[in-house]
Order: C-alpha cells, then sequence, then structure tokens
C-alpha cells in the first residue's frame, strides 16, 4: 500500500507497490503503476496507463497525460505537465544482450518548475529543461533547454520564448514583452539567450485539479 500523510485517490485497476510515496489530492487514474521508491506530490495528476518507476520524484500539482512512461532517472518540480504519449529514456546506447541497469547506466532527465512537454515528443536522456520551457507535440529533445524558451521540431530547436502562461513573446527593441493573457513584463537579457520575468509574484502553485 502507497504511504501518504493525507487521502489521495487510486482507480481500483491501478497498482500501487508498497513503499511509494503520494500526496494528498493527488489523482491516479486507470492502470497507472507506482513502483516502490516512486514518489508523487501533492495534487498530481497521472492519468490512464501512467507507469511510474523507482526513483522517480514527481512536485507539486504535475499532471501527467495518458500512456506516458516515467523511468528511473526522471526528476519534475513543481507544476510540470507531460502530454500524451511523452516518451522518457534513461540509457544513452542500450543493448539487449549488454546488461545497463542502475545508477551507473541511468543518465538523468530533470524539468525544472512549470515545464511543458506537448503530445508525443521524445526526451532523449541527460536532458535539463529550464523552468517554464514549453516542448511542441512530436518533438525529439536531445540538448538542454534554455528557462521560458519554446522548443520544437526533430531535433528540436529554440523558436523564441514563451510566458509563465505558455504564450509566445514578443520582444520589442528594447528587449521588452508583455503576457497577453497575465500581463507580467518580460525582459530579455542583454545576450539574447535568457527571459527575466520583471515580477514573479504573481506565480502561484495551483491546487486545481
Amino acid at each position: 500500500m502507497a504511504e501518504s500523510a493525507a487521502e489521495f485517490y487510486a482507480h481500483s485497476s491501478a497498482v500501487l507497490d508498497a513503499g511509494c510515496r503520494v500526496g494528498a489530492g493527488s489523482r491516479i487514474w486507470h492502470f497507472c503503476h507506482l513502483a516502490a521508491d516512486a514518489v508523487l506530490g501533492e495534487n498530481c495528476s497521472l492519468g490512464q496507463n501512467v507507469f511510474v518507476a523507482d526513483g522517480v520524484t514527481l512536485g507539486r500539482n504535475v499532471k501527467v497525460q495518458n500512456n506516458v512512461s516515467l523511468y528511473s532517472g526522471v526528476v519534475c518540480e513543481d507544476d510540470v505537465f507531460i502530454g500524451p504519449s511523452v516518451v522518457f529514456t534513461n540509457v544513452k546506447n542500450p543493448r539487449s544482450a549488454v546488461p545497463r541497469r542502475g545508477a551507473d547506466y541511468y543518465l538523468p532527465t530533470y524539468l525544472e518548475r512549470g515545464v511543458s512537454i506537448g503530445a508525443n515528443a521524445t526526451l532523449v536522456c541527460g536532458v535539463h529543461l529550464g523552468r517554464y520551457a514549453f516542448v511542441g507535440a512530436g518533438s525529439v529533445v536531445t540538448q538542454d533547454v534554455p528557462a521560458f524558451a519554446l522548443v520544437y521540431g526533430t531535433p528540436a530547436r529554440q523558436h523564441g520564448w514563451v510566458s509563465t502562461y505558455g504564450h509566445r513573446l514578443a520582444f520589442d527593441a528594447a528587449g521588452l514583452a508583455t503576457c497577453p493573457e497575465s500581463g507580467e513584463q518580460y525582459q530579455l537579457s542583454t545576450d539574447q539567450t535568457v527571459v527575466i520575468p520583471m515580477d514573479e509574484s504573481f506565480i502561484m502553485h495551483s491546487t486545481n485539479p
């Protein structure tokens, strides 16, 4: 039975191995499987047929859509969104005849706060995605992604910047942009590589299901 400080929901078809930890308010849907050392924070949502392996850690309010397998080495901070059928890996050079299991072989994949991954994207292990980065559907991510960057394609390349609300940012000559939904202003650094929110006080953890 999963360990939890408070109540969560798990569908009767879900398998929760003894020792896994699930935060209060989380929802685990049909045919999910949580391994013994998996950790889910509060208010997470796992769609149908999600597998969470040993050593995987999900922060608060992480949403994983249908048909996703999170393998050992994957870490997600708070408010991460993973679309349906997203693919993760954890070994760079797998061979059926060559055993490559455990920490000596698994490369970590780290998703910072607010990252969104579109449907059917693939993340090759060993990449680090900065906060609020946005990966387009069907992309193949083979290298690190900067914070607030919009990337897509095969392999994924950067095609601009997005706000914390997921809107593409249009910077003026002074390097300033405004999110059309939140009104939050952003400034592009002088080396054109980092987007800086001018006021992050509005960013809050969502507790909505």
